[in-house]
């Protein structure tokens, strides 16, 4: 029996030398994109209201594949940042003699999955405590780091690091490094999509390299967040999806089973006239801002609009003697209301009748400790 293990070790470890090492006879043409100019694969984000995350752990094959097989993302696209043009090229990277690590571009749908949820899917593929490298392969190529393109992608990626550092979990530093993005560089064809294409061979990669051991040894039935906001409100657990738990009755019967509230219910925000955004109180999505709040006289939260319409659902309600248009949450699904055409007529004369019990609410000071920053241009712009 030992015989037999010595063997297959030696032939699991063969073919993970001919993987390793084969790669860097292939073609080494790769294209330079900038990150604020690309045209290929974003050049419908806009339209689409889709974001880019990125980051670099270590082979692009693995973080791509991983984040290829998520629900939310877009595109995975594998590449090269640092460094310059001359050298982006994956003969030129695997000696380790470039500036370049290896990268991953992540383009993905925020009313799916969020920024935060993809930093924490990323922890669980690296070894965040080596700056050497990652597993078997060792030099500044495969070192990690996050990158961000706002102060509020600097602000959650800080905060992550600092959650998994003081989390015990590792007894070394956190070696990940945080950085602004640069000009990035997409890889060969043959390396994009690479774990579809060459199954056996990336297979026999992750398991050479040590990297699917150390996932399972390290992260085996581990939950843990590392980018919940630490807010001063304290947040409702979002994540929590037992609603009968985490919902006051109320909220229950409201969002789920379509309820009303009675008009002046506590705190169902009628009369309330601080600068806030309210949330989805299933999934935390940003749904409406207090500025385009007003008082209707019918004591039940009014808004002449949503901060983003393509976050709404609107559906047909028959359920009492007229016709009705219900307003729902699109991510959760969740009732908030019914819309109704005697709004300010000097806005878009539409009144969006909400239940306070759908909705948890932010205030303006607290937007940039809750992950919600971006939203404070409501405010300044209007």
């Amino acid at each position: 029996m030992k015989k037999f293990f010595v063997i297959a070790s030696i032939a699991l470890l063969t073919v993970w030398a001919w993987v390793v090492f084969s790669k860097d006879g292939q073609n080494t043409s790769s294209r330079s994109v900038d990150y604020k100019n690309d045209n290929n694969m974003e050049k419908n984000t806009e339209n689409q209201n889709l974001k880019t995350a990125y980051v670099a752990g270590w082979c692009f094959w693995c973080i791509e594949s991983i984040f290829d097989g998520t629900e939310g993302v877009i595109s995975a696209i594998s590449g090269y940042i640092g460094g310059s043009a001359a050298t982006a090229n994956y003969k030129s990277i695997w000696t380790g003699n470039t500036k370049h690590r290896e990268w991953v571009k992540i383009i993905y749908d925020p009313d799916v999955i969020s920024y935060w949820e993809l930093i924490d899917i990323f922890w669980r593929q690296i070894d965040p405590t080596d700056d050497q490298g990652q597993f078997a392969d060792k030099g500044f190529q495969y070192t990690t780091a996050m990158y961000y393109s706002n102060d509020e992608e600097k602000d959650i990626l800080e905060n992550s690091k600092k959650k998994l550092s003081d989390s015990g979990k590792f007894e070394k530093e956190i070696a990940t490094k945080i950085l602004p993005v640069s000009d990035f560089y997409e890889a060969e064809e043959e390396h994009q999509d690479y774990a579809q294409k060459q199954t056996l061979r990336y297979k026999a990669y992750e398991i050479g390299s040590g990297r699917a051991w150390y996932k399972k040894e390290t992260w085996a039935d581990e939950t843990a967040s590392f980018t919940d906001a630490e807010s001063p409100k304290n947040l409702p657990d979002f994540t929590n999806m037992d609603l009968k738990e985490r919902l006051t009755p109320l909220q229950y019967k409201v969002t789920q089973k379509n309820g009303t509230e009675r008009a002046f219910s506590e705190g169902n925000y009628h009369d309330n006239k601080q600068a806030w955004i309210y949330l989805d109180i299933i999934d935390g999505t940003p749904l409406y801002a207090s500025i385009h709040k007003y008082d209707s006289g019918t004591w039940w939260p009014s808004f002449w609009k949503a901060i983003d319409d393509d976050k709404l659902v609107y559906r047909e309600d028959n359920s009492l003697f007229s016709k009705r248009i219900e307003l729902r949450s699109k991510k959760s699904d969740s009732h908030l209301g019914h819309i109704f055409p005697d709004g300010p007529q000097d806005k878009w004369g539409m009144r969006h009748c909400i239940n306070g019990a759908s909705l948890y609410f932010v205030s303006y000071d607290d937007l940039e400790e809750t992950w919600y920053g971006e939203y404070k241009r409501l405010f300044n712009n209007d």
